[in-house]
């Protein structure tokens, strides 16, 4: 399922009173250390469990998340600024994002899932 930038917008907005763009959203909250980087993740048709770790790397493109599973396969989402959130980096299999409503996101890609932080930092008044 495809996020559309209003929808992303109208949580942004109830989440903090302020405008945000979905990358920032999701740049500001993802960025910020974690106690272990480690973030819920199912692979195929298993069940969530913290098991995969979450790398950060900043790109030309912009910021690129390597998500790490257990058995050291992995999946790169790039941050996008487009009403998407994040997209596969690379690869043919795209990335589905849906909203899980608690202040976080999930991400399909190729059979697996990714649970990922999604809360809004202020943007600072011009």
């Amino acid at each position: 399922m495809r996020i559309s930038s209003a929808f992303l917008l109208a949580f942004a907005l109830a989440a903090c009173g302020q405008q945000a763009t979905p990358a920032e959203t999701l740049e500001n909250s993802i960025a910020g250390p974690t106690a272990d980087d480690r973030i819920e993740c199912a692979t195929g048709a298993g069940t969530f469990a913290r098991d995969c770790t979450v790398e950060r790397t900043q790109s030309a493109e912009g910021l690129v998340l390597t998500v790490r599973r257990p058995d050291n396969g992995f999946h790169r989402l790039l941050i996008v600024n487009d009403g998407r959130g994040v997209i596969a980096a690379d690869g043919a299999e795209s990335a589905q994002v849906s909203l899980l409503g608690d202040g976080r996101i999930e991400v399909a890609i190729g059979g697996d899932r990714y649970r990922l932080p999604a809360t809004v930092k202020a943007k600072a008044a011009k």
